[in-house]
């Protein structure tokens, strides 16, 4: 009797001839659903703001493909095929582009990256809590300067004869600098200033990390006679190493992709020849020019390589640190 219950309770237990798990699977969403509306309602803004104004747009990269008719519209307008593409890459100016676009991100990267983490390193072992915050608060505030203001800071202060540094330079007995005329001084100035402006917001990002490091294995490096030196190298590093990986994918991602405002607006014919970057370049054809369709091209390349380099070092990143994206 025994076996012939529990017999019963197995073939109970078994799922009806005919049910589908499709059914299943949607029966248990929507009780999901029923049971933690208001979760999926909060989350329902910001999907709608992603599928509208970023997903929806993607479906115009058509117009690469295509000799754009305002009348006919985007999509009633005639295909070309890779015709855009081929005047880009055909172009003079087309290898000075990637140069000064890779030069440019590049020496942006190389210089950039490293100082907001030395900076929250360094701040991590002040001991004054009075002088810490004084010191972010410092760093922190340029970060909130608008684009506009900051290259009119810089302009100001690079004034050929007028401005602080070339007066600062005439009262030591040399000649005054066009800073801004200056081809090879481009790079410079637009890295430098974009790192003092940034720096301090990056570094919060590595200070909340290190917040998150174990204390007691500062306790175990004190108590093993650990200078500070190897603290950092052996504590501090190896616990915000995930955070620094992902800084760097994302900023890696973004070679291509360099900032338009701050590079446009300090562009001028002197240095052009440096300035001249993909993103000011599709400005320039795409709307002052209303080549609409040759611009999508370049933005559509633009785009492409960014994403490469992205999956490209996220792989390598995984591969050598365990550490990535996804």
């Amino acid at each position: 009797m025994g076996g012939i219950a529990l017999n019963a309770e197995i073939v109970a237990e078994k799922p009806v001839q005919g049910t589908r798990p499709s059914r299943r699977r949607s029966g248990t969403a929507i009780r999901s659903f029923k049971k933690h509306w208001q979760l999926y309602l909060l989350v329902l803004p910001p999907v709608l703001f992603f599928l509208i104004f970023k997903y929806y747009p993607m479906l115009n990269a058509v117009l690469a493909f295509k000799d754009y008719n305002v009348i006919k519209g985007i999509w009633g307008s005639p295909w070309v095929g890779m015709r855009n593409f081929r005047l880009f890459f055909e172009n003079p100016i087309f290898w000075d582009l990637i140069k000064n676009t890779i030069f440019l991100s590049g020496y942006l990267l190389l210089a950039g990256f490293p100082i907001p983490l030395l900076l929250a390193l360094m701040l991590n072992e002040v001991r004054s809590g009075k002088f810490k915050r004084l010191v972010q608060m410092v760093t922190f505030a340029p970060y909130f300067i608008s684009t506009v203001v900051m290259v009119s800071m810089i302009m100001l202060f690079l004034a050929p004869r007028l401005g602080f540094v070339n007066v600062l330079l005439n009262n030591m007995g040399l000649d005054s600098i066009n800073f801004l005329g200056e081809p090879g001084m481009f790079r410079s100035i637009y890295v430098w200033s974009d790192i003092w402006q940034t720096a301090g917001y990056t570094a919060v990002i590595y200070l909340a990390a290190l917040s998150g490091i174990d204390p007691t294995l500062y306790e175990a490096a004190k108590v093993d006679g650990a200078s500070r030196a190897q603290k950092i190298f052996h504590v501090d590093l190896p616990g915000i190493l995930p955070t620094i990986v992902i800084v760097l994918i994302l900023n890696v991602g973004n070679v291509m992709a360099i900032g338009f405002e701050k590079v446009y607006l300090l562009q001028n014919p002197l240095n052009l020849v440096n300035s001249e970057i993909i993103s000011t370049y599709v400005y320039s054809i795409g709307l002052l020019n209303a080549n609409y369709s040759f611009a999508t091209a370049v933005g559509l390349f633009n785009s492409v390589i960014n994403l490469i380099l992205l999956v490209l070092v996220n792989s390598l990143a995984k591969r050598f640190s365990n550490n990535s994206l996804w």
